[in-house]
């Protein structure tokens, strides 16, 4: 099997091995990686503050850095895919990513933790896309495909709430360290399974956008820096993005060719989306210790029915979706969220927390899937690394957005109720019919 990574380029889809790895499982894997870090730190948060002396802030980019570097070069990451490669691209982004996983582990402040955490992030940024290409790739069209992005959703929405489980059993018998410790082992597995996989590189040739990526990369920087930093440095984001625009018109070979329009609405959608993903999982175990009164422990475990329903929702979707189920699964997601932010003091496990996390769950697995799957509609097989890498861009950019805005509201409560609130303007624009869509 090793003689494949020789063979010629294809142009039809890579053939499964009858030895080896499952190609799907692998990709999962590293997906699961990628959402696993960003939500692991989670609980152990209030333990990383007191360890590394953590300001307010410090504390937030501990999450920040890794969404912002992660969201702010997925769109680089998804087109060095096609350009160069898509297993090319996933196996450097794996090797980066495990690296700087270890270097978080063994970090001695804060700063060298939050440089770890964007390292993180642009390792996640090169094989995210280039995974999410590989699974559309082997799985082009029909049942196969709608499964595949089931289980792709599965494993991306249990990723975040199976961080917190395992950050909280991690945190509480090891320490906040030890929440980043499996990943190194598991994206060293991922990158040696990665090698196995059929050979699927079929770069496209040429050469990166670099003047659109450097405006691009900066202006989203900036703008989602400046939300908690420096209002100054918020106001370059606006004019960066705009000369991004400028320079893609004029370029021979665009970042972002204006053919990848059709993802603009989806893209929008999971944007607002991941505002309310990033929002939940943030907030909901600080609530948890801070109001409740819960070990880390206690905080993990009693995610566990929200991961469960999460993947159940994502797996049941992916087999078989119709038109109404985007709109039930957000109405679902926002009365969860509704129901959430009452966060009374005294609050018992069952009533205030089981209750609205199932229908969470139920709602989030549903949503994703559907918008994962508008997002890749219609899109060149030349284009499925990008449109992988802005699918995956638009959530995180939006979480790292969202973040930075919803912290700024004084209660937990006020917090997850305009996370409901963002889900049902999700529902309206998607509602929208498509003569008066302007996005």
């Amino acid at each position: 099997m090793n003689d494949t990574a020789t063979r010629p380029a294809r142009t039809g889809p890579a053939p499964r091995t009858a030895r080896g790895p499952s190609p799907l499982a692998v990709l999962a894997t590293a997906q699961f990686l990628v959402v696993l870090s960003a939500s692991i730190v989670n609980v152990a948060l209030p333990q990383i503050r007191t360890g590394l002396a953590l300001s307010d802030a410090g504390q937030a980019w501990t999450v920040n850095a890794y969404v912002l570097a992660f969201g702010a070069l997925l769109p680089v990451g998804g087109r060095a895919g096609d350009v160069y490669g898509l297993r090319r691209t996933f196996l450097t982004g794996t090797g980066l990513f495990a690296a700087a996983s270890l270097g978080a582990a063994l970090a001695p402040s804060a700063t060298v933790m939050i440089v770890c955490r964007a390292a993180q992030g642009t390792g996640a940024a090169l094989l995210a896309p280039a995974a999410l290409a590989l699974v559309l790739t082997l799985h082009p069209t029909g049942r196969a495909r709608g499964t595949a992005l089931g289980v792709w959703g599965a494993v991306s929405g249990a990723g975040g709430a199976a961080g917190v489980l395992l950050g909280g059993v991690l945190t509480g018998l090891y320490g906040w360290r030890a929440v980043f410790v499996p990943m190194v082992p598991l994206a060293l597995a991922v990158l040696a399974a990665g090698r196995l996989l059929p050979a699927a590189d079929r770069p496209r040739g040429g050469s990166l956008d670099l003047p659109g990526a450097l405006t691009l990369t900066a202006g989203l920087t900036a703008l989602t820096y400046g939300l908690t930093g420096p209002w100054a440095i918020a106001l370059a984001g606006p004019p960066l993005l705009a000369a991004f625009l400028v320079l893609q018109r004029r370029a021979a070979a665009p970042l972002v060719p204006a053919r990848m329009r059709a993802v603009a609405r989806p893209g929008l959608l999971m944007a607002l989306l991941g505002a309310v993903w990033l929002g939940l999982f943030y907030f909901l175990p600080l609530y948890q210790q801070r109001v409740l009164g819960y070990s880390p422990l206690e905080a993990g475990l009693t995610q566990l029915p929200l991961a469960l329903m999460i993947a159940l929702s994502s797996w049941a979707t992916g087999r078989r979706a119709g038109p109404r189920v985007l709109p039930a699964g957000l109405l679902l997601l926002a009365a969860g969220l509704a129901w959430l932010a009452r966060t009374p003091a005294d609050g018992s496990f069952v009533p205030d927390l089981l209750g609205p996390t199932l229908l969470i769950g139920a709602g989030l697995g549903a949503a994703f899937v559907r918008l994962t799957a508008l997002s890749s509609a219609g899109v060149a097989p030349a284009d499925s690394g990008l449109a992988g890498g802005l699918t995956n861009a638009t959530r995180q950019i939006g979480g790292a957005l969202g973040l930075s805005a919803l912290t700024l509201l004084p209660t937990f409560g006020t917090a997850f109720l305009a996370c409901a609130a963002l889900t049902l303007l999700i529902a309206f624009l998607a509602a929208l019919p498509a003569s008066t869509r302007k996005v």
